[in-house]
């Protein structure tokens, strides 16, 4: 008993193979750099709030909760996150406020406030905040 098998037909699943493995690839490396990116924020705001002697840093490590603790480091009310329960008026406000509230801390740490405005700038602001929030954490003026 032989088997025909049309040559287009394996091309076709070895190529589904390749793509099927390169977006898989793909899928664990992003994920690979949103862990360490959070772990990056978790550790540079958690270092933050010691410097700025809060009493809970711990909370830099919860979703959520570390957006409450930058706002009240920045001297606004925790219960304002729940503004994140307002679909899209309560998202900018609390963006507006979490850039407010982010100035401030800077400024307490001695560096430029206008450093928070780097969440807002297109595509390559996330990797800038990051940057930002790393020497207001580790680098001593």
């Amino acid at each position: 008993m032989t088997i025909n098998i049309d040559p287009n037909t394996l091309k076709e699943i070895a190529f589904g193979g390749v793509m099927g493995a390169l977006i898989a690839i793909g899928v664990i490396i992003v994920v690979l750099i949103v862990i360490a990116s959070y772990i990056y924020f978790a550790l540079a705001w958690s270092t933050i709030a010691k410097k700025l002697k809060y009493k809970r840093p711990w909370l830099a490590w919860i979703p959520f909760a570390n957006l409450a603790m930058i706002l009240q480091l920045g001297k606004f009310h925790w219960a304002l996150i729940f503004l994140s329960l307002v679909p899209i008026l309560g998202w900018i406000a609390l963006l507006i406020l979490l850039i407010i509230a982010t100035w401030r801390i800077f400024e307490k740490r001695k560096y430029p406030g206008w450093f928070s405005l780097s969440m807002i700038i297109p595509q390559l602001g996330g990797i800038l905040y990051l940057i930002a929030i790393g020497f207001v954490a580790w680098k001593d003026k």
